[in-house]
Formats: C-alpha cells, structure tokens, sequence
C-alpha cells in the first residue's frame, strides 16, 4: 500500500521512513552500504552514520552507496562540544591527559580487561581522536561529494545549513527538547528529527508522545519526524497522528540482513527487554541509551564517574580493542533503544521487508481510523 506525506515529496522518496544514520563504530556496521542503499532502494531514505568514521572513510562509504543505489540517501554526522580539558590532537595525546589527570580510571580499565580474560591491544587502524578539526574534514568531505541529504545528530547547525543549502544539500536536524528544534528551525533546517528519550544511542529526556506534538507546534511549518520507539506500523500511524510528516527508524534495521554488525550484538536486540537498554555516559561521555553488558555493568559499580569527550571513548576503544582480539565482543554492547524489547528473530529479514511490512501495517490502520473503526 502506498501512504505519501509531504515528506516524501520533499526528500524525494516513495515512504515516510528514514533510516537512522546510526553511528556507533569507525567502520559504520549499522548502517554500511548495502543496508543504506537498500532502504532507499525500497522507497525509504537511508542514511550512512558517519559521525565516528575518518573523513575519508565517509567518502568512501558514500561512493560504495552510490554504486548501489540511485535514490536520495544522507550521511549523519555529530559536532558535539568536546571537555573543556580536552587538548588532545591524537590518541597519545588522549592517552597522556588519561595518565595524568584520571590515573584512577585507566586502573579500572586495566584491571576490567585482566578481570575478563582479555589482553591488552595496542592502537589499531580504527583508533582516531575526533577533534574539531576533524569534525570540520568530516563536513567538507560530505559537501564535496554532494550527498542529497545531511543529518546533524548533535550540535549547533547555525553554520551548517547555509554551507549544506549552497551545495544543494538539505539538513536534517535532530532535537531532544522543544528549545533545540525551534533554533535548528530558525537556523533554516529544511527538516526537523523530534527524538524521544526511547531512542538509541544518544538522546535526550523527553519521551517521544509528549516531545512530538510540542516540536510539531513550535516549528511549524517546517515538517518534523519522529524518532524514538518506532520498529512498526502501529508506531508509523501514531506518529503521523501526533503531527509528524515522517519516522527516523534505528533499532529495527540493526536486524536486518544487510546491517554489519556482529552476531552477538544482534542477539543483544532479539533477545533483549526494553529495561536492558539503560541510558548511561560511560559509552562516550555523552548521555547515550545502549545495552547493558557485562563491561558497562562494570562501569555502574565502580562508582567511577565517566569521562568528558574524547577521554570516555578513548577508555572504551581500549576495552573494545582487547574484546575483539579474544572474539568477546558479547562483553561490549550494540547502542539501541527501548523498542529492542518489540523485536525478535522474527524481524531478523532484508531491510526492505522490514520497510514494507512497516507501511502495509500503518496504511491499514490509518485506513480503519478513517472509517472510524479504531479497534
């Protein structure tokens, strides 16, 4: 079934559906080409999660994805504010103000990676330290290749949009609370992502069904999406029935067969309860929703508080990096929202089932609301 909003004529796309631009690991396993291209293939618009990936690993990523598809996809990326300590330009650099200034949590971290039985890994290709400049080479390189869409998950567009809508590119802002997506809208961001504190990954307090209708009335006309909670139609109808043009989708497409991530980190989403997906800083030292495993359990009673940016990620790339030299990544855990307790192995298929399984199921409930057949 065919349900079109005003969304679709602006994003050029035949459904409502956005891929969240999941970023989560520096070679982008959530949402790597195939995944991205086969949303937009199936009518939707993918979007790659560039935030931890080096500039030119983007460029990478988006020419991969215009091998596969030519429909409109985006790139996501983050300029978040960094600690107010934070010098650093490389990971020594990270790795010295760690040493001198928080000797106590590089001990727990050491002590963390003996007490699993895994061995400490030196720097690989992926460690990089994501410094304003960097973030800056982020943004060219996504202007220079022309992407149809940018999404900006955190930080202030004020400069991005205009450089974006000189080259042609929409922006996709994200906001938390109502103050954030009316500046992203007087910024000139030509879509606004209302996301709800069920969502994955970093997120903000309010919850999505009393976010929405606040964001719809503060920024209109500019169309709003939703985001937080929503892996069906049921979701998809409620959304559009609190003023939203459009969903912004992450946690369900973590299952299709086309995302990276790793087998382990899959079960974490089919098998786990919405209270396991906890929100913490202990991810990057930002307030982040993710799994709660066995390390960020570690984490919680060591009583330790997390670190700013960078020095937080830095810490947890240690223990990634010792983690995947044993192929113990379950100690790790995937980011993902609250709605992971609706998903099972039944949801485990190609993205664009789960797509077009999301809007059969909104058209027919939207289609029994209009004859005033609800239940």
């Amino acid at each position: 079934m065919k349900l079109k909003t005003r969304l679709c004529d602006i994003l050029g796309i035949d459904y409502p559906i956005i891929q969240a631009g999941m970023g989560w690991d520096e070679l982008g396993s959530c949402t790597p080409p195939e995944l991205v291209a086969a949303v937009s293939n199936a009518g939707g618009l993918g979007v790659i999660g560039g935030s931890p990936m080096q500039p030119e690993l983007i460029r990478e990523r988006i020419r991969q994805t215009r091998a596969l598809t030519d429909r409109p996809f985006g790139v996501g990326i983050t300029l978040p504010r960094y600690s107010g300590e934070s010098t650093a330009t490389d990971i020594a650099s990270v790795r010295r103000t760690i040493e001198e200034s928080h000797p106590e949590h590089l001990k727990f971290v050491t002590k963390l990676i003996q007490d699993l039985g895994l061995k400490p890994q030196g720097p690989d290709t992926r460690t990089w330290v994501k410094t304003p400049e960097a973030m800056q080479r982020q943004l060219e390189v996504i202007l220079e290749e022309r992407v149809p869409f940018l999404s900006i998950g955190r930080g202030d567009t004020a400069q991005v949009v205009p450089l974006a809508h000189r080259m042609g590119i929409k922006v996709l802002a994200l906001a938390g609370n109502v103050r954030h997506a009316v500046r992203h809208a007087r910024n000139g961001a030509d879509v606004i992502v209302a996301q709800g504190h069920e969502a994955g990954g970093h997120t903000g307090k309010i919850a999505s069904f009393a976010l929405l209708p606040q964001v719809v009335d503060a920024v209109r006309p500019t169309p709003v999406v939703a985001a937080g909670g929503i892996a069906d139609g049921r979701g998809i109808a409620a959304a559009l029935s609190l003023g939203a043009t459009g969903v912004w989708c992450g946690t369900v497409f973590l299952l299709s067969n086309e995302s990276w991530i790793h087998s382990e980190y899959r079960k974490q989403v089919v098998n786990g309860s919405s209270e396991d997906f906890v929100i913490d800083r202990y991810f990057t030292g930002g307030p982040a929703r993710h799994y709660r495993s066995e390390v960020f359990q570690a984490w919680e009673k060591s009583g330790l508080p997390a670190l700013g940016m960078p020095y937080q990620a830095a810490l947890m790339d240690e223990i990634r990096r010792a983690a995947e030299a044993a192929n113990r990544v379950d100690v790790m855990s995937v980011p993902g929202g609250q709605i992971a307790g609706l998903l099972g192995e039944k949801d485990v298929r190609p993205a664009r089932e789960i797509l077009e399984g999301m809007m059969n199921q909104a058209a027919e409930i939207l289609k029994k609301m209009a004859t005033g057949y609800v239940v």
